[in-house]
């Protein structure tokens, strides 16, 4: 985890955008199950259309055309922060396999996905085998060679 956190330290630092809107507060680093990793950064903007880091890094990891996440870190000046509610429902639902996703809460503390969402209403529990309708989901690219 630590080369996550290194790689989202890099491209951390708030800047302003134009009519006090900023960009870079959060800063987030993923690696993929294919070990790739993809960075991204928050947008603080108005009327709600901005984005977390998370939600950065993982539309740059769908671009190339990868769901799997084996962990993933978000960080701010203040140090690591736990996903949000809306960056853990998005991870689940690019896959419901990102389940097993090692997240970092803390500061040497990560835990999987499928723990920060208990009871989960697409039906993964915290010790079950993660699982979602089969017509809600795309073929993985891989299984298709």
């Amino acid at each position: 985890m630590n080369d996550l956190i290194s790689s989202a330290r890099q491209i951390l630092g708030e800047f302003e955008l134009g009519n006090d809107l900023k960009a870079g507060s959060v800063a987030a680093a993923l690696k993929t199950e294919a070990g790739n990793v993809y960075t991204g950064i928050s947008l603080d903007m108005a009327c709600g259309i901005g984005f977390c880091a998370e939600h950065s890094a993982i539309a740059e990891m769908l671009k190339h055309r990868e769901r799997l996440i084996s962990e993933i870190v978000a960080v701010s000046d203040q140090g690591i922060l736990p996903p949000c509610g809306r960056c853990r429902e998005l991870m689940l639902q690019v896959s419901s396999a990102n389940a097993n996703t090692m997240v970092a809460i803390a500061e040497g503390k990560s835990v999987p996905l499928r723990e920060l969402l208990p009871h989960h209403w697409l039906g993964v529990e915290r010790n079950a085998e993660p699982r979602v309708p089969a017509d809600s989901q795309p073929p993985d690219r891989a299984a298709h060679g």
